[in-house]
């Protein structure tokens, strides 16, 4: 089973694909995991891609999609994979192709774990973490029994920087500029399976298995 999985931020992705590469045991292959794995390897593109990453920069499409041809080379996705934040563009989706292709394999389905805006932002902007054991809650779906006090180990809850309402209606409309072309060039190819995130996790993960099954 070859899947990528896209959804937004605060869809319950990472929960998703977690589940997802137990049941059809397949290798998780995320583009941060990627770059890791290569710069702790050496490998030619590792070391370019350190060497940006160093400097601050974003890496390039070329370093990127080389990263992600080795990687797919490997024995342990001869069984399948699941990708996790690549592609994110559709030239990046058309190297994915050309890539596949050349290692005689192809793409099964673009899972999209699709979530209104005003329910992300509930989830995020609600979202709180302990700083002692990093147990997470959310003050409107899964509150903590008291206000700003961990359940489980009595530690300070906080919410992250990036959880704020402003910077997360920024993440949500960057997200939604960058895939929308990205959704429209997998519907068109029959790849495309949206499935509603916003149920229950076990539910949703139902829904995945059902679609790409």
């Amino acid at each position: 089973m070859n899947i990528i999985i896209m959804g937004p931020p605060g869809a319950g992705k990472g929960t998703q694909a977690e589940m997802l590469i137990k049941e059809f045991n397949i290798p998780h292959i995320s583009t941060g995991d990627m770059f890791r794995a290569a710069i702790k390897q050496g490998t030619e593109l590792g070391k370019q891609a350190k060497a940006v990453m160093d400097a601050g920069q974003l890496v390039p499409d070329e370093i990127t999609i080389g990263i992600v041809k080795e990687r797919l080379a490997q024995d342990d996705c001869a069984v399948g994979f699941l990708l996790d934040g690549f592609p994110r563009t559709v030239p990046q989706a058309d190297a994915l192709e050309e890539i596949l292709a050349g290692l005689d394999k192809k793409l099964d389905a673009a899972v999209n774990v699709d979530v209104a805006n005003e329910v992300l932002m509930a989830r995020m902007v609600g979202r709180r973490i302990c700083r002692q054991c990093g147990a997470t809650y959310n003050i409107e779906f899964n509150a903590p029994k008291e206000q700003g006090v961990c359940d489980k180990c009595s530690g300070e809850l906080y919410q992250r920087t990036d959880d704020s309402e402003e910077t997360v209606a920024n993440r949500l409309k960057v997200y939604s500029q960058q895939t929308e072309p990205l959704l429209a060039y997998y519907r068109e190819r029959g790849l495309l399976k949206t499935v509603n995130g916003a149920q229950e996790m076990a539910k949703v993960f139902g829904d995945i298995c059902h679609a790409i099954v």
